[in-house]
């Protein structure tokens, strides 16, 4: 009881010197905002335009040429250029499970993409370890192609006319379709209820437009890759993720807590980003392309790194400018 009375003397005491001008009392603490978005986050609240017109076929490519024998490129072109520098710098993606991303035991980066990559490497080399890989933001994947950083970009990569006026494009090697991802019992069934919902996507990809068409659109959180965005939603931060399904389906993998749902948004043609004015590496490229097409090597990729998606359908058919 004693102890009470002079806990409530000192509470008297200090009203009064602060009444009497005594030091003024610390102001109160603000506490932080419920699950603010984490560095480098923002909401995208305009539609991107990373598909532009229908000005162009988007998926049609240079058809291939001869093909000359691995190590022995044509002088003066862009393959033998490369083949002095001794290695191919290559764009890719170290945070997408499946298609590109570090394995935590060997910390090497793999994945769908990296062994496509490879395969380009040794028809132009004659070895697919002759590869330099540059992880790179989805975001930027175009201007590391346009400031010359890499010769090739390998990384989940749509090809789109807006796309095609700053760079080149090889055929499709892979098609995809967008899809959803939630939490299990959250009660997103399909994109009609994610209206009012937080979703991410990252920055400059083509599938922020489909999450824009939805007639009562979510709000829209932008991050730098696809890895923060499974973060972003482990943490409360978003509510859904919405892009292509394997890249939904490789951050399954890695929470049980989450689901693809819904039917198709979208489809994205995945194809291998180009130097602008290197057409002849191009057609070399699709050149290696076709031979994966046919030699089986495409379905061993697949099943290898893809086998959640289900088996392994047949490659895409390419389909060339001339």
């Amino acid at each position: 009881m004693k102890a009470r009375v002079r806990m409530l003397m000192v509470a008297a005491l200090a009203v009064v010197a602060t009444a009497c001008g005594g030091p003024p009392s610390a102001p109160p603490m603000r506490l932080a905002a419920e699950n603010p978005l984490p560095p480098g986050a923002s909401e995208i609240t305009t539609t991107p335009n990373e598909r532009g017109d229908d000005s162009c076929n988007p998926t049609a490519s240079l058809r291939p040429g001869v093909k000359p024998a691995p190590g022995v490129m044509p002088a003066g072109s862009t393959m033998a250029a490369i083949l002095a520098t001794g290695k191919l710098r290559v764009g890719v993606d170290q945070n997408q499970f499946l298609f590109g991303y570090r394995n935590p035991t060997t910390g090497q980066i793999e994945g769908f993409d990296i062994d496509i990559a490879r395969e380009i490497a040794r028809d132009l080399f004659g070895d697919p370890d002759k590869v330099e890989l540059y992880p790179i933001e989805s975001a930027h994947r175009a201007l590391a192609l346009q400031n010359k950083e890499v010769d090739i970009v390998v990384q989940t990569f749509s090809a789109t006319c807006e796309r095609r006026r700053d760079i080149e494009f090889s055929s499709t090697y892979f098609v995809s379709e967008q899809r959803v991802l939630a939490t299990k019992g959250s009660g997103i069934r399909s994109a009609a209820d994610l209206a009012g919902k937080r979703v991410c996507g990252v920055f400059r990809t083509t599938t922020l437009e489909a999450v824009f068409s939805i007639p009562q659109h979510p709000r829209v959180i932008g991050m730098t890759n696809w890895l923060d965005c499974l973060t972003a939603m482990q943490q409360g931060q978003v509510d859904a993720i919405s892009t292509d399904a394997p890249i939904l389906y490789g951050l399954a993998a890695q929470d049980p807590n989450l689901e693809v749902v819904g039917d198709p948004l979208a489809f994205d043609a995945y194809a291998v980003g180009v130097q602008k004015q290197a057409g002849d590496f191009v057609r070399f490229v699709n050149g290696v392309l076709d031979r994966v097409r046919n030699d089986g090597t495409w379905q061993r990729i697949y099943t290898t790194r893809l086998a959640v998606l289900g088996p392994a359908p047949a490659p895409p058919a390419p389909r060339y400018l001339d």
